[in-house]
């Protein structure tokens, strides 16, 4: 799907709700696939899929380092959606060759190299195997994703990119989750707005921002995943 393509499906959509992008993106962009982080947007976001695209290829990644809800949720999700086709990602180093080769908690030293290697590469591997992928990604989440659109060119992956929750409000995905009875992460319920690894991920006071509980403490505010 060349540029073009992806601003016209861009202004086609210009009013379409979420499951109206999710059902577009299936019938318009071959060989999709949807990557599910099992948080709150992307529960929301594998409730749509499923109804539309019961078979529609689905993938994590497992950085060994999840936390158990997570990975709770995860087999939650199976029992309720089927998921067949349910890929699981997992980085090419096992966390004792990581520390062999790089030291113990690579995490707290050297973040951005911890994710490059347990979520970056990994990706890198799995999207090249597709066209295009579907992400939860909304505006509001952060600054760095204030420019998010509906569809768009990924130009670190090169493929296109799908976030059917971009204008969606955090408010606008827990009525989703709610009025559905979608299953989510008990963490949300516990203080954790973004669930990422266990060893970079804390609970966030009232009034922080949202993603505050993600690299407490430092610079680091994306994976690489999106940015």
């Amino acid at each position: 799907m060349d540029r073009q393509a992806i601003e016209r499906l861009l202004e086609n959509s210009a009013d379409a709700g979420p499951q109206q992008i999710v059902r577009t993106a299936y019938e318009r962009i071959p060989n999709l696939t949807f990557a599910c982080s099992f948080g709150a947007e992307d529960m929301a976001l594998l409730d749509m899929i499923m109804e539309v695209e019961p078979g529609a290829s689905v993938f994590y990644l497992d950085t060994d380092v999840l936390f158990a809800e997570s990975y709770e949720l995860r087999d939650r999700a199976v029992r309720r959606y089927g998921i067949p086709n349910l890929l699981q990602v997992r980085p090419e180093l096992s966390l004792e060759a990581q520390a062999a080769s790089y030291g113990e908690r690579l995490w707290e030293r050297n973040p951005d190299e911890c994710c490059s290697l347990r979520k970056i590469r990994p990706l890198t591997q799995t999207l090249s195997k597709f066209d295009g992928w579907v992400t939860g990604v909304r505006r509001d989440q952060a600054p760095t994703r204030a420019g998010t659109q509906v569809f768009e060119w990924d130009a670190k992956f090169e493929l296109v990119k799908v976030n059917p929750l971009a204008f969606w409000t955090s408010e606008q995905v827990w009525d989703y989750i709610r009025e559905r009875d979608v299953p989510y992460n008990p963490l949300h319920d516990q203080g954790y707005p973004s669930i990422g690894c266990l060893h970079c991920t804390r609970p966030v006071k009232p009034g922080e921002d949202p993603r505050s509980g993600r690299w407490a403490n430092t610079a680091k505010t994306e994976c690489g995943l999106h940015k």
